[in-house]
């Protein structure tokens, strides 16, 4: 089973992933959120050309906040830094766009998007459309080096309901599912699963990644420590900010909870409901979005929650759940870094090396 790191990108993200390389990570994936963190494709530039064997991929690059013209020159340039390695994880946008008050994109211009991308990225001339016009392009001089369209780049869509899984298969991408647990996790693979195989692919043949978030206990340690809180604690409290996107913005929420946890997302949604500016909650309900736990948030991320939603326990109980998660098919397990937790990697390579 492969490992890899997921970062809320900064600018100095290549130091991370230069160590995970070091500590034999296979994969570093750098989140595409605008209004929380930095410039994935910039920081990848510096983690291309201060690395030499993991590969760097976007996880995952929103279609609507790039032109498929850009999106595609940025893989290919960086492709030429890092020939072979570059990753092109995509999605229809949870975290980037609810930061800016916005819903999940449509799929099907999703779709249009991964299309025209790959296209250019084999030299094909597409159909694009810009400003209400249709218009032939390509790359127009690949041939001097300036970008790399030889090297071939990866797909990966990251894929939560039936129609994007159904997607994922019919391109024969990989897949990206964000798990809090085995039980959730391998219920969700199942589901890929019949969607690759109903596509007519082996499905020895499905890259299955579960991306997850959580803190490595020491004996004793109790789940909601200062520690646990900081490293488990920003994936527990985006099932809250869940919770307020579909009260103050009419958004859908995705995934759902347990019933169990009705009084912790009802008593959060009424502390957002004291957010300013009232007609932009989201400034207030995505700040730290997996990052950091605001105060306002901290009374109800519990260790309960951070049990239930991440993959915090002792190393011996981790191992045996990404074994699990191996044994149904997952091929990689990737663990995000919190800012100011990076020495978390090394607890998590311990796991790594422990699973095999």
């Amino acid at each position: 089973m492969q490992f890899g790191i997921a970062l809320p990108t900064a600018a100095d993200s290549w130091k991370m992933a230069k160590r995970a390389e070091e500590l034999g990570f296979s994969h570093a994936w750098f989140y595409d959120t605008q209004m929380l963190s930095a410039d994935c494709f910039v920081a990848m530039g510096a983690a291309a050309i201060h690395t030499s064997t993991i590969r760097l991929g976007t996880g995952v690059a929103i279609p609507s906040n790039r032109i498929a013209p850009v999106t595609a020159n940025a893989l290919a340039t960086l492709n030429s830094l890092a020939p072979g390695r570059i990753d092109f994880g995509v999605g229809t946008g949870f975290t980037g766009r609810r930061a800016m008050g916005f819903g999940a994109m449509k799929q099907r211009d999703m779709e249009i998007h991964i299309d025209q991308v790959m296209a250019l990225l084999r030299d094909e001339t597409i159909d694009f459309e810009m400003e209400g016009k249709h218009r032939k392009i390509r790359f127009l001089n690949p041939e001097l080096g300036l970008i790399n369209t030889r090297d071939p780049v990866a797909l990966h869509i990251s894929a939560f309901g039936p129609r994007s899984r159904g997607l994922t298969a019919k391109l024969g991408a990989g897949w990206i599912n964000f798990v809090s647990g085995v039980e959730v996790g391998n219920r969700d693979l199942k589901e890929m699963q019949t969607a690759w195989a109903q596509a007519g692919r082996p499905l020895s043949t499905l890259p299955a990644c579960a991306f997850a978030l959580g803190c490595v206990l020491a004996e004793g340690e109790a789940a909601d420590s200062d520690r646990a809180m900081a490293q488990a604690g920003p994936r527990a409290a985006v099932m809250l900010h869940r919770a307020a996107d579909q009260v103050l913005s009419g958004l859908p929420v995705v995934g759902g909870m347990p019933a169990a946890w009705d009084a912790a997302m009802a008593g959060y949604i009424e502390v957002a409901r004291t957010f300013e500016p009232k007609d932009a909650p989201w400034l207030m309900n995505h700040r730290g979005h997996l990052m950091f736990v605001k105060p306002e948030e901290r009374p109800f991320v519990t260790a309960d929650l951070i049990r239930a939603t991440t993959f915090t326990a002792t190393g011996a109980e981790i191992v045996k759940r990404i074994k699990a998660l191996g044994a149904a098919g997952y091929t990689q397990f990737t663990i995000q870094l919190i800012p100011g937790q990076e020495r978390a990697i090394d607890d998590w390579a311990r796991i790594m090396k422990a699973v095999g």
